[in-house]
């Protein structure tokens, strides 16, 4: 009996949703990021919740209140993403990964100033953006894929 019940116990602790903090100040950004993530980035990792937000206040706010699993900036969002990603890493204390999404390629050596620990080109690509966020998630938290379990 006591097994069931830790195996119940395990399952939900393996149900808990990830949390995505989603900034764009545009609607439709938000909505493509979204739909590119669907509900479950890879098999091996839990269920996500986006929580998305339209104003960099909203961002640390959120992040003030704890239980952000990893955040996504719009690099193009008005005020930008960018910004928002170097005060995150400057503030935050051990605040969680961010993914930045830049529109032009030059925007690397951007990325890199902002300290972000990862970076997904426009337009959205419904494979690589979620490709990389679980990548991201997996590296920042030391998750190893069942595939590479012996």
């Amino acid at each position: 009996m006591a097994t069931e019940q830790q195996a119940g116990h395990h399952d939900e602790a393996a149900e808990k949703p990830l949390i995505v903090l989603l900034y764009a100040s545009d609607r439709d950004r938000r909505d493509q990021v979204r739909l590119a993530l669907g509900r479950r980035l890879a098999a091996d990792l839990p269920e996500i919740r986006v929580l998305e937000v339209a104003t960099q206040p909203a961002v640390l706010t959120e992040l003030d209140a704890g239980g952000v699993d990893v955040v996504i900036l719009d690099g193009e969002a008005v005020p930008g993403g960018m910004g928002l990603c170097r005060q995150i890493k400057a503030e935050v204390l051990n605040g969680p990964p961010v993914l930045l999404l830049a529109a032009r390629p030059d925007d690397a050596w951007l990325a890199t100033w902002a300290l972000a620990d990862a970076i997904v080109p426009y337009p959205v690509d419904p494979i690589r953006l979620p490709t990389a966020l679980a990548d991201l998630i997996r590296r920042s938290t030391g998750a190893i894929t069942s595939s590479a379990q012996p």
